[in-house]
């Protein structure tokens, strides 16, 4: 269990599962944050450079149309992201205070954040095969389920407000893992239908939240 650190002890970078009161460390939260969006932001931008067009294309509506594979990774890779960005924007303004396991947590999901341009742009080139799809898949698993791993250990350490605890615990913890049950569903499923896969993909857009909340309201 993390001990909280004496009014004067001396900064240490490397404290391990020390915790840190927001208010003692705010230049340091600030940075983690800082560094988090920048991935978010990198990731994102990157997305764009799946599209492309051939050069010297003789009929350029024909090419942009021929583009859907990358245009459908595209989108659903934005909105992927985007939504993992906001969770993770919610996640860390519940915070109360944070400790260098957490800090490892979030490093973790940042780095399956950061590979998510590269699993979309082999999802728009090879979207008909189902390596792509079970790639693309094992990659969001592993982002949400690195989300899900910071959500638990954020409220057994006692890291997060009291008002937002069971908040975390019974909302967005539960929308994590069924959008890790919607992506490991599609693994199978492409191996019998690519375009049922990945037309799976989109029900966590659509039945996270009503399902987290009937599970709710049913516990």
């Amino acid at each position: 269990m993390a001990v909280e650190r004496p009014e004067r002890q001396p900064f240490d970078p490397v404290a391990g599962g020390r915790v840190r009161h927001r208010d003692e460390a705010e230049v340091e939260f600030n940075r983690i944050v800082a560094f988090s969006d920048g991935v978010f932001a990198i990731a994102i931008t990157l997305l764009v450079l799946g599209l492309t067009v051939p050069k010297d294309a003789d009929d350029l509506t024909r090419a942009l149309l021929d583009n859907e594979g990358d245009a459908f990774a595209y989108a659903v890779s934005f909105a992927v992201l985007a939504r993992y960005w906001l969770a993770h924007h919610r996640f860390f303004s519940a915070l109360e205070r944070f400790d260098g396991r957490l800090m490892v947590l979030n490093l973790v999901y940042l780095a399956w954040i950061a590979l998510v341009p590269f699993t979309s742009q082999v999802l728009g080139d090879y979207g008909d095969t189902t390596d792509a799809v079970v790639l693309y898949a094992i990659n969001l698993i592993l982002v949400s389920g690195s989300f899900y791993a910071q959500l638990v250990y954020s409220y057994r350490a006692e890291l997060l407000r009291p008002d937002a605890r069971e908040y975390e615990r019974r909302y967005n913890g539960p929308i994590s893992l069924v959008v890790i049950g919607v992506f490991m569903v599609s693994i199978p499923l492409a191996f019998v239908s690519v375009l049922a896969a990945e037309l799976t993909w989109l029900l966590t857009f659509v039945v996270a939240r009503p399902v987290t909340r009937r599970l709710i309201s049913g516990s």
